[in-house]
């Protein structure tokens, strides 16, 4: 079967830092890109940074821009995103997710992504 796993979240202050992992099991990810999204209490999922399967091309939210890293480590397969200067609006479940593309390609678009973890929670407080 294939799965995504997501680590590393918890509690931070304002200013603090949390990195996120991605774990891929059952496939691997040499051919995917792989998005990082976040979806606040009562609100719409929203794509926070994507990573081609290259690592050549990435995107971010403005939202993040400045602040969150993505990376990955096909050899591990696995992606992260390193999330520092925390906001309390940065407070979400977080997911990652993963979609078959070219090798440059790196998209934001929730509806393209296939297969998705179950999330992992992340809280910043003031």
């Amino acid at each position: 079967q294939l799965h995504l796993v997501e680590s590393g979240g918890g509690s931070a202050h304002s200013g603090g830092s949390l990195r996120l992992s991605c774990v891929a099991s059952g496939f691997s990810l040499d051919y995917y890109a792989v998005g990082w999204f976040r979806q606040a209490p009562g609100k719409e999922r929203e794509g926070v940074s994507c990573i081609s399967s290259n690592g050549e091309s990435i995107k971010y939210a403005d939202s993040v821009k400045g602040r969150f890293t993505i990376s990955r480590d096909n050899a591990k397969n696995t992606v992260a995103l390193q999330m520092d200067n925390l906001r309390p609006d940065d407070t979400a479940d977080y997911f990652c997710a993963a979609v078959q593309a070219d090798a440059t390609i790196a998209i934001l678009q929730i509806a393209a992504f296939e297969f998705w973890g179950q999330g992992t929670r992340v809280t910043v407080s003031s």
